[in-house]
């Protein structure tokens, strides 16, 4: 079992930056791959990046390649998710997502553990 939890949201304007944090607990932290998700009001869970239980490889979706960067620290257990650039189509509830497995996925369903989310929001 892993627990998840998300930091680090808030209200911004459009072109800032934020930094998520999501800390894990439980079974080992190093073998798993982790994934950062987002849902706006009213739409569908969606993939945002994912980086794998070596850190060595990552993988974005296309609004946020250039703009977003996920990262790991093997030793606090943290996941992150720079976020540079900020529009307000960036609204939404991002969720941390941790897999039983070592290779990245853009999949919903590959992730095994959920975070309870972080609320950002990016006024125009």
């Amino acid at each position: 079992q892993v627990q998840l939890v998300e930091s680090g949201g808030g209200l911004v304007q459009a072109g800032d930056s934020l930094r998520l944090s999501c800390v894990a607990s439980g079974r080992t932290f190093s073998s798993n791959a982790m994934g950062w998700f987002r849902q706006a009001a009213g739409k569908e869970r969606e993939f945002v990046a994912a980086i794998d239980w070596s850190g060595g490889i990552t993988y974005y979706e296309d609004s946020a390649k250039g703009r977003f960067t996920i990262s790991r620290d093997t030793a606090k257990s943290t996941v992150y998710l720079q976020m540079n650039s900020l529009e307000p189509e960036d609204t939404a509830v991002y969720y941390c997502a941790a897999r039983s497995h070592t290779g990245v996925s853009a999949n919903y369903n590959a992730y095994d553990y959920w975070g309870q989310g972080t609320q950002v929001t990016v006024s125009s």
